[in-house]
């Protein structure tokens, strides 16, 4: 048993400090119960064998092909319309959207789809992005607490009474609380919240579409851009983008070329491909990583000329922009940008980049990538409209409004939406299994093209599934060992065995403060059991504590780490880590009072 609760102790501080990956921390628990005998090899692996497991990596799938088909960027376009420019019109539009479709996808997938959404609405309103991020946040937090399938936890706490062989949650018994929770949540942010936040980054988005001027003023490298001509005789000519090696030799990031060709009485502006060679007269654009004199310019074949507004104001027609957040499960996350290889494999430059709401000054290119850098990239609007299939990598936050054109999956929006009608139903009316009805919508989204075959595995969050399976088994280590019964009396000691009304508001209180810094739905895997046998010890339903651990799991609301989206939304809305807190935490004690009463009147003791 304490060997146990030691291991119990140190993945805690390895997920409060996240020192190590959380799915490797969740593989260190299984490796030490597995080798010292605390488990066998079966009950070591046996969290990846459960249905909530399946089921969760599933509904990955099936959200996915929501996605793609550009079902939710349809919502996002009836928000504006029906909106228009009010902001309070706005944040209780976009919290209702985000929220109804948390229920039925991830919260994080939800979130990440509506982020740009909330910076065109933003945009059009001429109000600050901040306005609406924070809200979009909790939105999608709170719309897992909607339904049986809306967020991990909720499973977790499903399958506590599956195990045990009682009546399973139905699909709606969450509805009732997390609607109140977001109906009060709602008005907090309209009344209270949007008051509270600041201003900031409004005038970087105060355009329906930004031009590269406003894009570059926002990453701070307007002093850097340079407009260089390509001499005569120069060696430069026949030379391309990576043969030339300028970032090397002089820290130049081309991006543009101005050339004049056949059957076009002016100069066009073309993107700096990887097999473009430059030509004697050509006109490059380009960003300096640190300022060099002209004579180190004519010495690699370059002379300066001045930026003018033409140069400020390139034609959006042919070269455009996007600014792209770096996502958690991304593969660009260690690598340095220079490494990324986003000429390479998206044709496109890396101009500028932003961390943690700062601009990286010097020499970017060298720059590791973290989870919530942003980037700004450069090249034609085809290549650009393309980013939006790169979703496990980054998400595109500003985009031209052409985008919403650009979804080669539309025309399959009424069949994703026909495949989510009927897994909703044979979940809901229980006519097959959840975990079978899951997998028969994903198989479906599949099979149809609403999702494109050969992307399916990279839609997965395997390291979500790997934290989830990783942890099961310390339940079970803890009821062999005897630490689960010695944890359920210290809480019967401490509270009472009378008060079920008291066990359910501690349970809520410690599930809500270990998800604002460790994993909540590892949170809610090690609480349930202990709430399900302190209520059988107490001789009441366990219903109401298991509901209490998963409503509590959701309320990732006082820190930016506290959940993937708050870290998603950190950037994009300029959001200090108090911000969350000032915000969050009066929502929490919202959500815990509303919860003491709502529970145990939807679900008696």
């Amino acid at each position: 048993m304490i060997f146990t609760f030691a291991v119990l102790g140190i993945s805690v501080i390895l997920f409060v400090t996240d020192k190590l990956r959380l799915d490797l921390v969740a593989i260190g628990v299984m490796l030490a119960l597995g080798l010292s005998g605390v488990l066998t090899p079966t009950e070591t692996v046996s969290g990846f064998g459960t249905p909530v497991v399946i089921l969760i990596a599933g509904l990955f799938i099936v959200g996915e092909g929501l996605s793609q088909t550009g079902i939710s960027y349809a919502v996002g376009d009836k928000i504006v319309q029906v909106a228009g420019r009010e902001e309070w019109k706005l944040i209780v539009l976009l919290m209702l959207a985000v929220a109804s479709l948390a229920s039925v996808m991830s919260v994080t997938g939800s979130g990440a789809i509506f982020i740009p959404v909330a910076i065109r609405l933003a945009t059009r309103a001429g109000i600050s992005p901040s306005k609406l991020l924070m809200p979009l946040a909790f939105a999608a937090l709170i719309g897992g607490m909607l339904t049986l399938i809306g967020t991990p936890p909720n499973l977790v706490a499903n399958a506590q009474l599956e195990n045990a062989g009682m009546e399973p949650f139905g699909f709606f018994v969450f509805t009732p609380i997390g609607l109140i929770i977001l109906v009060i949540a709602i008005l907090w942010m309209v009344f209270f919240g949007r008051r509270v936040l600041r201003n900031e980054g409004g005038k970087q988005h105060s355009q329906e579409r930004r031009s590269l001027s406003d894009l570059i003023k926002m990453y701070d490298i307007e002093d850097s851009i340079v407009r260089l001509e390509v001499l005569q005789g120069a060696s430069l000519a026949g030379e391309t983008v990576v043969s030339a090696k300028l970032r090397r030799k002089i820290g130049l990031t081309l991006f543009g070329i101005e050339r004049k060709t056949e059957g076009r009485g002016k100069p066009g502006i073309i993107s700096t491909h990887t097999d473009i060679p430059f030509q004697e007269g050509d006109i490059l654009f380009g960003v300096m990583d640190e300022p060099i004199t002209d004579q180190a310019f004519a010495e690699n074949g370059m002379k300066v000329l001045p930026l003018d507004e033409a140069g400020h104001h390139i034609s959006a027609r042919e070269l455009g922009m996007a600014d792209l957040i770096v996502t958690p499960r991304s593969k660009l996350v260690g690598r340095t940008v220079s490494g990324a290889g986003f000429r390479t494999k998206h044709g496109l430059s890396v101009v500028g980049v932003i961390r943690k709401g700062k601009p990286i000054h010097g020499n970017f290119g060298h720059a590791v990538l973290e989870f919530g850098d942003q980037l700004l990239v450069v090249g034609e609007w085809d290549r650009i409209r393309k980013l939006r299939a790169f979703p496990e990598d980054f998400l595109v936050l500003a985009f031209p409004e052409e985008i919403q054109n650009y979804l080669p999956r539309r025309k399959l929006a009424p069949i994703a939406v026909g495949i989510l009608v009927v897994m909703l139903v044979l979940i809901i009316f229980r006519i097959v299994p959840s975990v079978t009805a899951v997998i028969l919508a994903a198989a479906a989204m599949v099979s149809t093209n609403c999702i494109a075959p050969n992307n399916v595995y990279n839609v997965i969050k395997w390291r979500s599934l790997v934290l989830i399976a990783g942890m099961i088994p310390m339940a079970t280590a803890l009821s062999k060992t005897g630490g689960l019964q010695l944890i359920v009396d210290q809480m019967l000691a401490l509270n009472g065995a009378n008060s079920p009304y008291l066990m359910l508001i501690s349970f809520f209180l410690l599930t809500s403060v270990f998800s604002q810094f460790t994993s909540n739905t590892a949170t809610a895997v090690l609480i349930a059991p202990v709430a399900f046998e302190v209520a059988k010890i107490m001789g009441v339903n366990p219903e109401p504590l298991l509901m209490s651990v998963a409503i509590a799991a959701s309320t990732a609301f006082s820190t930016p780490v506290a959940s993937p989206i708050n870290t998603l939304v950190m950037g994009p809305g300029n959001y200090r880590f108090k911000d969350y807190a000032i915000i969050g935490v009066p929502l929490q004690i919202i959500a815990l009072v509303i919860s003491t009463f709502a529970i145990p009147y939807f679900l008696p003791f």
